[in-house]
């Protein structure tokens, strides 16, 4: 379905990131692992078969460097002449991110969301610009549940977990610049939507999980192929008039 696509994944070297880029390679497109670590990058393109490895490249981004992100898009436009779409899928944060609403600080809480957030426009402001330039091109936001609705803090009971409020606030944020950015460049055939994924299993405490899987419709938490397909779709010519939407993957969670 991406045949001879170039398609950029930030934070490709993640635990989802790492899925999309095999989906990726694996339906005939370049995958471009953008990531700010190398190393972990090389290991992910590694474990894929030789094949397959064909079909893949690494390029380093900080997606909050404005430096890194235009050599990055010289070093692939150079080599390729082309970039078909960026996925926005990395997920920076501080060393203490991850905390309840009443020990966040307020210096944290807006490091944080200038990390993701502001990294997320850093890198879809440079690439739209190219893309305008080459006369199209496509960007994919990758969001969450909790940019949608409320957290559901119930669920975490009997555990240490919490979602953070900056994560709320940067994906809520997220989803909006989407269609911001989709109504500006409009004439420029460049689409822009976002990807809500539900919960991703990582090895979360058994009684989350739990409490989970009871708020959906089936599975519950959700693996990283569960969400490759609505990417794939994304990013292929089957949704070309797709534009300014939100796909929500997430078992229903948010019903």
């Amino acid at each position: 379905m991406l045949k001879n696509k170039v398609i950029v994944i930030t934070g490709g070297a993640g635990l989802v990131g790492k899925a999309f880029i095999e989906a990726v390679a694996k339906n005939q497109a370049v995958a471009v692992i953008a990531d700010i670590d190398m190393a972990k990058a090389e290991e992910v393109k590694s474990s894929f078969s030789s094949q397959l490895q064909k079909k893949i490249d690494i390029v380093e981004l900080d997606i909050t460097n404005k430096e890194s992100i235009l050599k990055a898009v010289k070093y692939l436009e150079d080599k390729y002449q082309r970039i078909d779409a960026l996925v926005n899928n990395a997920y920076p944060r501080n060393k203490n991110y991850g905390k309840h609403f009443f020990d966040v600080e307020y210096e944290d809480f807006n490091e944080n969301v200038s990390l993701h957030l502001g990294g997320y426009f850093n890198v879809s402001k440079h690439f739209a610009h190219y893309f305008v330039k080459q006369g199209g091109g496509n960007i994919i936001n990758i969001s969450s549940i909790y940019g949608l609705v409320a957290p559901r803090f119930e669920m975490y009971d009997g555990t240490n977990m919490t979602t953070p409020p900056e994560y709320a606030v940067i994906k809520a944020g997220l989803n909006h610049l989407t269609k911001y950015m989709a109504k500006y460049l409009k004439g420029n055939n460049i689409r822009v939507n976002t990807l809500s994924l539900g919960g991703i299993l990582d090895a979360q405490p058994e009684s989350f999980l739990s409490n989970y899987k009871s708020q959906c419709l089936n599975k519950g938490m959700l693996t990283p192929p569960d969400v490759i397909g609505s990417l794939v779709y994304l990013l292929s010519d089957n949704s070309l008039y797709v534009n300014g939407q939100n796909i929500i993957v997430d078992d229903g969670f948010t019903l």
